[in-house]
């Protein structure tokens, strides 16, 4: 049973470390002074908003005043963002005496369900109808809540698109679907039109596998409040964080056309019997005083294998799938709710609108390389629920290699990095207790005593620049192409007619484009200025950006990192080239490097690494220097016996 850590594999451990990063976001938001002055609810309403739900429409009302029509609002799981829905449903005004309809769009029954319930009891004077399967609108109602899927087989051809003042559409990070874009063509939302209603999607995921598209359909992310913002307000739950690596290998795991594992694939890779007994060990080590556990499976097959492992430990674990009937799934459900039994695994049904407030243990046994389904998964456990203190994500790692997220990289750190039972405000405090890596093959078997080995792997290379690529595998593992590290937290992708770079910022991460042309009054090469072309709250959303961009632009055979020609030899060009530079003593030979790793070398030392490699070695000198002094007084104080030397 392993933790990764950053230069290596660590066992499960029980010291509290402690890590830094920055929070991670989804977007930014934009500087707005609010005007507060408008009621917090609606007249003769119940409803009592939370001071930022009213600031999140006041955010709305201001975009809206300026123009704009087509806007998205960020918030996290558990902010009530239905409650915000049904208060814009009369804070919206509408755009001529015809067009009074609203119609809110989700993807899911139990969304449809939800969201009905909510409108009835906010508007008890408004007809709320539902489209979606045997249910049929008749179009006269006021709110109209309706099935993107029963929309898209051709129903959304019974509602005159002058009706409506306003779009609502959930979970809109699915807006660019072709099901979406099809309904929202019908309302000319597919472009700005100032004759089209008002469209507002909401989201606590905005963001795209590829990094792109999200503004085909939205032109302004108008309010953001992601899950960190709302543990800081006390509006959420706590959450502390562990990440083990479960031994899973996804080297070979396909892929869907979104980006993410296949199922049946990953399944095949994740379900073993030693991968699911790892998981139950990881959950009996850190469970201790959880109540409710909500665990996330790859398919119904996993759900049910996983469940037997569970049970197989003397834990009262039960499944519930898709397939499940509605009345036992119900009945499971409200029994888990009620505290009957600790461990209840689902496969791809609580990842989006559920709400389990007394969830305070989530078991992501389910790799994935989607941000947007880590975030959703994590935010089940996050509501606030009477005795709930935090709820404690246990995230089982696979192989890295793949690209597969993990809890740390939501924070902004390298996935190699241990979360033992961290908290997110010790995350964002920046404390951090270093620890130095080791070379150590092998330990002793932990305190769990179940003939476990824990094994330490240094990731280490003959050259100190070549070194670099430690940082590099987690680029690489998001991307197919060859990106190498220039600086802390800029890195670059470059052909024969320029480059691209990614670099970190303040406000996120952001991709600018530099273009080599020929100057007939120059001998040198000129370059363009940097073009910004993309930006991103996050380094996965950024490469997917840049490398949708680079595969219009740049030739693959020079950017690809598993081009053939990368495993052979370096070229004694290249080699000359590396020993002109002078990056180590004495002199390499062809066969010391390939020559993907010399064109690596050559690009670092051409954007800025001969000074990155400096400071490199330089650190090494200072960690080799103070080796030299410990062992020195070692010597000086070990007491042997025999005679004593003068």
């Amino acid at each position: 049973m392993e933790v990764i850590r950053r230069f290596g594999l660590l066992s499960i451990s029980r010291t509290g470390r402690r890590l830094s990063s920055r929070p991670f976001l989804l977007h930014s938001q934009p500087n707005v002074r609010l005007n507060s002055t408008l009621p917090p609810s609606l007249p003769g309403s119940s409803i009592v908003l939370r001071d930022y739900q009213e600031e999140c429409i006041q955010s709305v009302l201001k975009y809206l005043g300026q123009g704009h029509r087509r806007l998205g609002i960020s918030l996290a799981t558990g902010a009530g963002k239905t409650v915000i829905f049904t208060q814009l449903i009369d804070r919206i005004p509408p755009r001529d005496a015809r067009a009074t309809k609203t119609m809110i769009i989700v993807h899911r029954r139990e969304l449809v369900e939800q969201a009905a319930k909510h409108c009835r009891l906010a508007y008890p004077e408004k007809t709320v109808e539902i489209e979606m399967g045997k249910n049929v609108a008749t179009g006269h109602g006021d709110i109209i809540i309706a099935s993107v899927q029963t929309l898209a087989r051709g129903r959304i051809g019974r509602f005159d698109p002058r009706a409506f003042k306003l779009i609502l559409v959930d979970e809109a990070h699915h807006i660019v679907a072709r099901s979406y874009r099809d309904v929202l063509e019908h309302f000319s939302l597919n472009e700005p039109t100032p004759s089209a209603p008002v469209l507002v999607g909401v989201s606590a995921t905005f963001a795209r596998f590829d990094g792109l598209k999200l503004g085909a359909a939205i032109d302004h992310i108008v309010y953001h409040k992601d899950y960190v913002d709302m543990i800081g307000d006390k509006w959420l739950a706590n959450a502390v964080f562990t990440t083990v690596k479960s031994e899973a290998n996804l080297t070979n795991v396909k892929k869907d056309k979104f980006g993410d594992f296949a199922l049946g694939s990953l399944s095949e890779a994740v379900n073993t019997a030693n991968t699911n007994n790892i998981t139950v060990r990881a959950w009996l080590a850190n469970s201790d005083g959880r109540k409710s556990t909500l665990v996330f499976c790859v398919d119904v097959e996993h759900a049910k294998q996983l469940t037997a492992t569970f049970r197989d430990h003397g834990i009262d674990a039960r499944y519930i799938t898709a397939t499940t009937h509605k009345n036992t799934r119900s009945e499971q459900l409200d029994a888990f709710r009620n505290g009957e039994f600790p461990v209840l695994l689902n496969c791809g049904l609580f990842t989006e609108g559920t709400d389990i407030p007394n969830i305070d243990c989530v078991l992501l046994a389910r790799p994935t390389r989607s941000r947007n389904l880590l975030i959703q998964m994590i935010g089940r456990g996050l509501r606030l629920f009477p005795g709930k203190e935090d709820c404690h994500i246990i995230d089982m790692v696979a192989s890295l290699e793949t690209g597969v997220l993990s809890t740390p990289t939501l924070f902004g750190l390298h996935p190699d990095e241990v979360l033992d039972k961290v908290g997110v405000n010790e995350i964002r405090e920046g404390r951090q207790e270093e620890k130095s890596a080791e070379p150590i093959n092998t330990i002793p078997e932990d305190e769990t005593n179940d003939n476990v080995t824990l094994k330490f792997t240094k990731y280490d290379s003959i050259y100190d620049l070549l070194e670099d690529a430690q940082t590099e595998r987690h680029i690489r593992s998001l991307s197919q192409n060859a990106w190498v590290q220039i600086d802390t937290r800029k890195y670059l992708l470059s052909d024969g007619a320029g480059w691209l770079t990614i670099a970190e910022g303040d406000n996120g991460f952001t991709v600018h484009h530099v273009l080599r042309f020929n100057d007939p009054t120059s001998e040198k090469l000129q370059f363009t200025r940097p073009r910004l072309i993309a930006s991103g709250p996050d380094l996965e959303t950024a490469v997917r950006a840049a490398d949708t961009f680079a595969a219009d632009k740049f030739e693959k055979r020079y950017i690809s990192s598993r081009q053939p020609w990368r495993q052979s030899p370096a070229t004694s060009a290249q080699i000359a080239m590396l020993n002109k530079a002078r990056i180590r003593d004495g002199q390499l030979r062809v066969g010391d490097l390939t020559r993907g790793q010399a064109a690596d070398i050559i690009t670092k030392l051409k954007h800025g690494g001969k000074k990155r490699f400096k400071d490199i070695a330089a650190k090494k000198r200072k960690v080799q220097k103070k080796e030299m002094a410990l062992n020195e007084l070692r010597q000086r104080t070990d007491v042997k016996v025999g005679p004593l030397q003068g």
